[in-house]
């Protein structure tokens, strides 16, 4: 039975410990849906000052709204739209500090100012995204990418 740590410690030693939490939830689930179902849960939990935290799913022509734990959302974003479809055409991560600059920006959400998209590439395929929305500016940072693309990693592999 998963049981949540307390993030205590420094921000590395809490992302670690999420890391740790993560590996934990998944483990010998073989369904995905329940795997990002969970991983949403976590970090939703896991990061402060964050109001959306989940998942599109690329259904091979657009991004599909999956798990997520916030507002409802936009159900379809296209690729090269928006933040979400950006960083998945791009395939790298987007961090951007104030989304009502974004060319494109798509606002599901009226209170969410910041956005982080990490895109899920298994062998050079896509197979969606990782989203995080904040209603604070620039509340994202490098060292929250790099958590996250470690996170999206262990996802990607579990999916």
């Amino acid at each position: 039975m998963f049981q949540a740590m307390p993030y205590d410690g420094t921000r590395s030693e809490r992302f670690e410990t999420v890391l740790t939490q993560l590996v934990a939830l998944i483990k010998d689930e073989p369904s995905a849906m329940a795997n990002l179902a969970n991983a949403s849960a976590l970090l939703k939990h896991a990061l402060p000052d964050t109001n959306w935290a989940g998942f599109y799913l690329f259904d091979g022509n657009e991004l599909v709204l999956g798990p997520f734990q916030g507002l409802p959302a936009c159900i379809r974003i296209p690729l090269g739209r928006g933040v979400c479809g950006t960083a998945a055409t791009e395939r790298r991560t987007l961090v951007v500090d104030d989304v009502h600059t974004f060319p494109g920006h798509i606002a599901c959400d009226a209170a969410s100012n910041s956005e982080i998209v990490v895109p899920l590439i298994r062998g050079g395929e896509l197979l969606g995204v990782l989203d995080i929305d904040s209603p604070l500016k620039d509340r994202f940072d490098d060292e929250e990418r790099r958590f996250l693309e470690r996170f999206a990693a262990i996802i990607v592999e579990a999916i």
